[in-house]
């Protein structure tokens, strides 16, 4: 990994999970017009291959968000870049997605979901807020907290319950960081995004035709969110357009406490948020083939 020691610039952001996808994305983004990025990678070659995509100061950090450790190890480091400095933002990204039936789906899976998107944000969260303000010694204005749910904090979608739940967690726990951390000027936003081409369905289908739920009473309807999930994988809005509205959470001086960049927002947000649940379900339950046997 590269060396991060270094003085970090006037304004500087973390983001976590940004080997791929919507970090990847912003951790290019920011640093291309003048940001200090410390962009939370996996392993070597997810930094190597970031670096090499990225201008600016980016310096990729060894960051899986279930270790004590490593978001310890990155926290010194960073603020040892920063001097007496506060991190300007917190983009909480790292995040996991398995499709299944809640009713059959395996603990560990579940469980798997809230270690990374829930325990995981928490963690990088808590560390970090001595760096965004809390901490008396560090000069500049108090950090912001940006943090990536979905949709699905708001729309609990079938066959995403796992997902859905560590995102309705991401919306509450992001209200109340915002109201307690106030008394530092520390601001938390939620970004809420629709489709999205990231990779992070692209092993769902291969996942699904040979796993648990194939032979289940849910294989065709879980067949038909699938395809619709890869679908929007792969006409969804490009990541760099979230990372435009990530800068716009870090920077505006009146920022929305929650953007939601989602195509075809009315049909697919709007209405669907606004809807009482039973008509939902029907809807629901016709697309994707639930009827009663």
């Amino acid at each position: 990994m590269t060396d991060i020691s270094a003085p970090a610039l006037a304004r500087s952001v973390l983001i976590t999970g940004a080997s791929t996808g919507i970090g990847a994305a912003a951790a290019r983004h920011l640093a291309a017009i003048g940001w200090t990025v410390f962009a939370g990678v996996r392993s070597e070659k997810d930094a190597s291959a970031l670096r090499l995509s990225a201008t600016g100061d980016l310096r990729p950090v060894p960051l899986d968000v279930t270790s004590a450790e490593q978001v310890s190890a990155a926290m010194d480091a960073i603020g040892t870049a920063l001097c007496n400095r506060r991190l300007t933002g917190l983009v909480n990204n790292a995040g996991i997605a398995k499709m299944g039936p809640l009713a059959i789906q395996p603990l560990d899976d579940f469980e798997a979901h809230f270690a990374v998107n829930v325990f995981g944000q928490l963690r990088v969260t808590q560390a970090a807020v001595p760096l965004l303000g809390s901490d008396p010694v560090r000069q500049g204005p108090p950090g912001r907290i940006v943090t990536i749910t979905s949709v699905g904090g708001r729309i609990a979608a079938p066959f995403l319950g796992a997902y859905t739940a560590t995102k309705h967690a991401n919306e509450a726990m992001t209200d109340t960081l915002r109201r307690e951390l106030a008394i530092y000027g520390i601001d938390a936003i939620a970004i809420g995004p629709g489709s999205v081409r990231t990779p992070i369905w692209d092993k769902a289908e291969q996942a699904n035709e040979s796993g648990p739920y194939a032979s289940s009473d849910w294989a065709k309807p879980l067949k038909i969110f699938e395809e619709t999930m890869l679908n929007g994988g792969k006409t969804g809005l490009p990541p760099e357009e979230i990372a435009q509205v990530i800068e716009k959470a870090l920077c505006h001086p009146n920022p929305k406490a929650r953007y939601a960049p989602v195509p075809d927002k009315l049909t697919n947000f709007t209405i669907a948020s606004r809807l009482p649940k039973r008509w939902l379900d029907k809807v629901f339950i016709k697309r994707f083939g639930l009827k009663r046997r």
